[in-house]
């Protein structure tokens, strides 16, 4: 190529357009890490199924995704005019949009914090006094939920909120949030639901954010896991400050360190100190610029720890498929090895990746193929459920039951009571309340039993006589008086409400003869409620599938 030439090139690529030559040296499309978790996932458990010879279900119709999506990420089914409008949607990728949809609603930081409250604190389910705290926090983790904060950084503000804790009571040791930290007032509840007593908050933090049973060991090195009593002790020693030690406390063998008495503990029943160290038996480099409780949310939410990532994943993962890959998601040892350990590390190291985004963690899970897949058993090789051949039943939390309910049935409740959800003795004859109160259990959703006297208030309870009702039920009564429609139509209208479904073929035709018939009084209107009754109170409505 001449020089010339070569001056021609040069001219023509400086006087071409701005937007030609930014195409020529853009950047590729950052890979959206919901993509890469999906893939991780469907890698994993692809060749886990053929190496085992297992033939996983099938795919999942778009109906009972939508029902399944709504329950897992705002706590309720879908009505009728969602599930329509899903199901008529030709868009390919519109399972991806849908979560991406639910998971800037509003209710899905209520669904996630109630959630995320009752397993951190479900002390304040039960206990009046600590009611107000379990209210505070929620808030808070309904803020952190809306906003999206990452997982690391929600740890890290909890564990590192300012408090003074008043001793004076022995029977309730009052918290009291110090400094400027706007959210120390929502955030004290965690230390007050906990007693602001070391070896419980020491007992909570590994449990919830390792994944780690401690408390075990507390009395006695663990009889099954290679934990220590000691062990046990040094982790519950971060949280020191809550009972200091006197300053002349004896039995300490050294020079005292840095921190003097906020990071060292008495082990309960002994003479024996010891100093704050972190599970994997390593230790801070003290200085009295940091507490002992900002160095272990360092150590835990550090990229390179395995443990807080590992721990995180593996709760959201039960919470989508009603078991963990180690489970149950805080026992780890040697007779409870997680079913797939190469799928949690790299999930784990997935989730570091994404910078601790919770919401690219869901979008991953709900898009991989497991997720997808129907309960509906097809193959004898889909019977464990740790193999995640297809999905398992999960029974309807409380909550979800009440709030599908609602949905289905157009029953209003009034606005304060969807604010505190939980406080179940507040308005003790109101229906959300009755209903927690009686469904309330600590079954695994994938254990989970209907009691007698679940069953009685389903069937006989009064909130469910009202809203399949004509006369009380909004939507039964909207659909028994629709203008034009047949008997047909208003079964099917019933199904959509009940189980975000059409009926089959089968179903409509017994159904609405039924309702022709009249059923057992002769009353085609009576007849529909009756069959609103019965779908109602099937398995189909009570569980998640």
């Amino acid at each position: 190529m001449s020089a010339r030439l070569r001056l021609v090139l040069a001219v023509a690529a400086l006087a071409a357009p701005p937007a030609a030559r930014a195409a020529e040296v853009a950047p590729a499309p950052k890979a959206d890490p919901a993509d890469t978790i999906a893939a991780i996932i469907d890698r994993h458990l692809t060749a886990d199924w053929e190496a085992r010879g297992i033939r996983p279900a099938a795919r999942t119709d778009d109906a009972e995704f939508a029902r399944r999506a709504y329950l897992d990420l705002i706590g309720r089914a879908p009505r009728a005019p969602e599930t329509r409008e899903f199901i008529d949607d030709a868009n390919p990728n519109k399972r991806a949009a849908l979560v991406d949809r639910l998971l800037t609603l509003p209710g899905h930081a209520g669904h996630f914090a109630a959630v995320t409250r009752a397993a951190w604190l479900p002390q304040t389910t039960t206990n009046f006094q600590l009611a107000n705290a379990g209210v505070q926090f929620e808030n808070w983790l309904r803020i952190r939920y809306r906003e999206n904060t990452p997982a690391d950084e929600v740890v890290r503000r909890i564990l590192t909120v300012p408090f003074t804790v008043n001793t004076q009571n022995p029977m309730f040791r009052f918290v009291q949030p110090t400094g400027n930290d706007p959210d120390a007032t929502n955030l004290v509840g965690f230390y007050q639901a906990n007693e602001a007593r070391p070896e419980n908050l020491g007992s909570a933090v590994s449990r919830l954010f390792v994944g780690v049973r401690l408390e075990c060991a507390q009395c006695h090195d663990h009889p099954f896991a290679r934990y220590t009593r000691e062990q046990f002790w040094e982790f519950a020693a971060f949280f020191a400050e809550t009972s200091p030690l006197p300053a002349t406390a004896p039995s300490f063998v050294g020079p005292l360190p840095p921190q003097g008495n906020k990071n060292r503990i008495t082990i309960a029943n002994t003479q024996k100190q010891v100093v704050a160290k972190f599970f994997d038996g390593t230790s801070p480099e003290w200085t009295d610029a940091r507490t002992p409780r900002q160095e272990l949310a360092d150590w835990l939410t550090r990229p390179e720890n395995p443990y807080f990532a590992q721990n995180a994943v593996n709760r959201m993962w039960a919470h989508f498929f009603g078991i963990g890959i180690l489970d149950p998601v805080d026992e780890p040892g040697d007779n409870n090895p997680p079913s797939h350990p190469a799928l949690l590390d790299e999930l784990g190291r997935a989730f570091v990746a994404a910078r601790f985004d919770n919401r690219a963690l869901v979008r991953g899970i709900t898009r991989s193929r497991a997720y997808q897949l129907s309960s509906k058993t097809t193959h004898p090789s889909q019977s464990d459920p740790r193999w995640f051949a297809r999905m398992s039943l999960k029974g309807l939390t409380p909550a979800q039951l009440f709030d599908s309910m609602v949905a289905a049935t157009g029953h209003r409740e009034p606005g304060f009571m969807r604010q505190n959800q939980f406080n179940f003795n507040a308005q003790p004859n109101n229906p959300r309340s009755a209903f927690l109160n009686r469904f309330a259990s600590n079954e695994k959703a994938t254990e989970a039993n209907t009691t007698i006297l679940q069953a009685l208030m389903l069937m006989n309870g009064q909130f469910v006589t009202d809203v399949t009702s004509i006369e009380k039920g909004e939507v039964l009564g909207a659909i028994a008086e629709m203008p034009g429609w047949d008997s047909r139509q208003r079964v099917t209208a019933l199904f959509l409400n009940a189980f975000a479904r059409n009926p089959s073929p089968e179903e409509l035709e017994k159904f609405a003869s039924y309702v022709d018939r009249g059923g057992t009084s002769g009353d085609p209107k009576k007849a529909l409620a009756d069959v609103f009754w019965v779908l109602l109170n099937s398995p189909e409505f009570l569980f998640n599938h």
